[in-house]
């Protein structure tokens, strides 16, 4: 499959590009004029795009899609809602005109029931939104939220939904290794489920 990746360049994103080319898939790069591609191998397909205004066509050609770009923790409110929340949303009505088979979406603990008091309430909040919209889109979708991450490759030994510890940890090899299988995988469609990293 081909499969178009937003957030390729980040930490989780650049690993998941790997996982995908280990899988026999396609994977598209989703990136800005700006972005640093040096963690990208130089056979990976580039395709400009910026999520605070994304274009009609950024799906053009793929099978699946899949969201792991964030705005960053060091960024404010405003850009929060541009790329978490608003920059998904439009690469969800996007994908759903292009009939990508399958949208996966990196989302977080706390997302399905944001607490407006957590010093995180703004981000889950748009985290939660972008997770709705991609329910009510009429695609086959799988969202996953990993509990707060680490720098880790991990081993590949997880944790997912009720049994998982939401003060535990989630490697991102793991969290890339599980987004790349719920592209095609049908045990994730339509499912929203916490992970971890056992």
């Amino acid at each position: 499959m081909q499969v178009l990746v937003a957030g390729a360049t980040g930490n989780t994103g650049s690993r998941l590009i790997k996982e995908l080319k280990s899988l026999g898939h396609t994977p598209v790069a989703l990136v800005r004029e700006s972005s640093d591609t040096s963690s990208l191998a130089s056979d990976v397909t580039l395709r400009q795009g910026d999520l605070t205004d994304l274009q009609e066509g950024a799906c053009d050609g793929c099978d699946a899609v899949v969201f792991a770009a964030g705005s960053g923790g060091s960024t404010g409110p405003e850009m929060t809602d541009k790329v978490d929340r608003d920059g998904a949303m439009r690469l969800i009505d996007i994908a759903s005109k292009a009939n990508v088979a399958r949208f996966v979406m990196l989302s977080t603990v706390g997302a399905d029931k944001p607490d407006p008091d957590s010093e995180l309430g703004h981000y889950l909040q748009a985290k939660h939104d972008a997770d709705e919209h991609l329910k009510s889109s009429g695609l086959s979708y799988a969202i996953v939220r990993p509990v707060s991450l680490t720098d880790e490759d991990g081993d590949r030994n997880m944790l997912f939904g009720e049994d998982v510890d939401v003060k535990a940890k989630a490697a991102r090899g793991d969290v890339a290794a599980v987004l790349a299988n719920a592209v095609d995988d049908a045990e994730w469609t339509g499912k929203a489920m916490l992970m971890q990293s056992a």
